[in-house]
């Protein structure tokens, strides 16, 4: 696994048990007003973000890990296109990718690795990593989504305490930030740049030594990416270590209350925390007496308070567990709660991207099953609350080489029912929508109607009414608006089990 290799912190908690929550739905319909918010490039207010018009946005994403590897490239694309992996992320409710990346896809000619072609991912074919981001980057803002690239880091080779190492000095880590910046000036798909992944020990905030005090190297950094594109969030990770108090790698922005970081252009600067639970290592808050009720009062120390005390935005880039101990169940629905909740606060709230969409993730898996395909309906159903509506498709320039979404146009999608599994006294199965016209869709509606006696008992991604055998699916209030060729996938349960597939009508406006 990827994480474990960045890190060894400890004995890990082999505890199991299993915790039954609602399945993944949509975002809160009492957000659903402010769907239209996320145009254009993002500022900061305080401790909100907002976009070109000045409405509130909520990062709710997700981090999508690959191209810090020897693959130079997203993994799991040797088993699906990217287009439906983007697609399916979209559909589930999550409005941002967090993109890892090591400085070697900078490297003129790096290629990727594992790529299948065998009819997916044929036009990433004979393309340059870079330009596999950039396929990437351009469907992710047709779709919606907007983007944050990590430089997570240095090399594929591994992870790096501080943000330069002897082979990749502080030079070519600004020059590399600055070519990013530059490549996609004028795409407000791409919102922002994770500086550099969890700096820690020996690195410092606030210490003066410019061979380790990361705050100072996070202003020399964010200042040359703000100089090649001034509309860019600059979001900035904190330490291990401050004043004696240990913490998270990159977890740790107790600093920044004494040593801020400064930045040329105003309100551009996002603070960003990382935090895990005991399937990634032991910490002392997990033996508490008082656990879980004790977390809120530690996150307010490490982090929190920035946000409460309306200094800046607050990101938790990076957060995840295998589910599988008691204690790492209840530390991830505290942290959902402390995260507040969409419905209650709206965008008034941290942000965040969960770890991660992949499976293969050693001490957290992934919202994604071992298939690559089938979500983890429990895991995905804890983040229900804090999901955000997502943002208008667009973005900007785009891929130069693609020929985007053509206007006009009569609205038109097709509709595909598949079941992912049968046990007999019920089943699970999905509809995948796609818009099959030339032009964006506002919403869609699917209809069927099984042979058997079959009963819905339960949706996500969409609503539902069944009469007879008739089931009328809608869409949810974050994944109605298509672009040309985008799809969104519906899920429900059922029973009982042994019925057919049926045919599917799909009406679109």
């Amino acid at each position: 696994m990827f994480r474990s290799l960045r890190r060894t912190l400890g004995a890990l908690c082999a505890a199991a048990a299993v915790l039954v929550l609602p399945l993944a739905g949509g975002a809160p319909s009492a957000a659903a007003a402010e769907a239209a918010a996320g145009a254009g490039y993002w500022h900061t207010n305080g401790r909100q973000i907002l976009d070109a018009n000045n409405q509130s946005v909520r990062i709710a994403g997700i981090n999508w890990f690959g191209f810090e590897t020897a693959n130079h490239v997203p993994h799991g694309l040797w088993s699906r296109d990217y287009k439906s992996m983007i697609d399916q992320i979209r559909s589930l409710g999550y409005n941002t990718l967090r993109i890892p990346y090591s400085d070697d896809i900078l490297k003129p000619g790096t290629m990727p690795d594992s790529l299948n072609f065998d009819g997916k991912n044929t036009d990433l074919r004979g393309l340059t990593s870079l330009q596999v981001l950039d396929k990437m980057v351009a469907h992710a803002g047709r779709s919606g989504l907007k983007i944050i690239l990590d430089r997570h880091r240095p090399d594929s080779a591994g992870q790096s305490a501080l943000w330069y190492t002897s082979t990749v000095p502080e030079s070519t880590w600004i020059a590399n930030l600055k070519a990013l910046a530059t490549r996609y000036k004028g795409d407000s798909t791409v919102i922002g740049i994770d500086l550099h992944n969890e700096p820690h020990d020996p690195a410092c905030w606030g210490c003066g030594d410019t061979s380790k005090d990361w705050r100072l190297a996070a202003e020399r950094a964010g200042n040359a990416v703000l100089a090649a594109n001034p509309d860019l969030l600059v979001l900035v990770e904190g330490v291990q270590s401050y004043n004696g108090v240990s913490g998270w790698w990159g977890g740790n922005l107790m600093g920044v209350a004494d040593h801020p970081v400064r930045l040329d252009v105003p309100n551009r600067l996002v603070y960003s925390a990382h935090d895990y639970a005991t399937s990634v290592a032991q910490q002392s808050w997990f033996s508490d007496p008082n656990f879980p009720n004790n977390m809120p009062g530690v996150w307010d120390r490490y982090w929190g308070y920035i946000f409460k005390q309306n200094i800046a935005p607050v990101w938790v880039g990076e957060f995840g567990t295998t589910l599988q101990a008691t204690v790492d169940q209840r530390w991830l629905a505290a942290l959902v709660t402390y995260l507040r909740s969409t419905s209650t606060y709206g965008n008034d709230s941290f942000h965040w991207t969960f770890w991660s969409w992949n499976p293969n993730s050693g001490d957290t898996g992934g919202i994604l099953k071992d298939d690559w395909q089938t979500v983890d309906t429990v895991k995905d159903g804890y983040l229900t609350s804090i999901k955000a509506p997502g943002f208008p498709p667009g973005g900007g320039s785009g891929d130069p080489g693609d020929p985007g979404d053509p206007g006009g146009g009569t609205p038109a999608c097709a509709a595909v029912y598949t079941v992912s599994s049968d046990w007999g006294g019920g089943f699970n199965a999905e509809v995948k929508v796609t818009n099959s016209g030339t032009t964006a869709l506002k919403s869609w509606k699917v209809t069927w109607t099984w042979s058997g006696s079959q009963k819905v008992t339960n949706m996500w991604n969409a609503s539902y009414t069944q009469s007879g055998a008739t089931v009328t699916a809608t869409n949810a209030a974050h994944n109605g608006a298509l672009a040309a060729g985008a799809s969104a996938t519906l899920g429900f349960g059922g029973t009982p089990g042994g019925g057919g597939v049926p045919s599917v009508s799909c009406t679109a406006t």
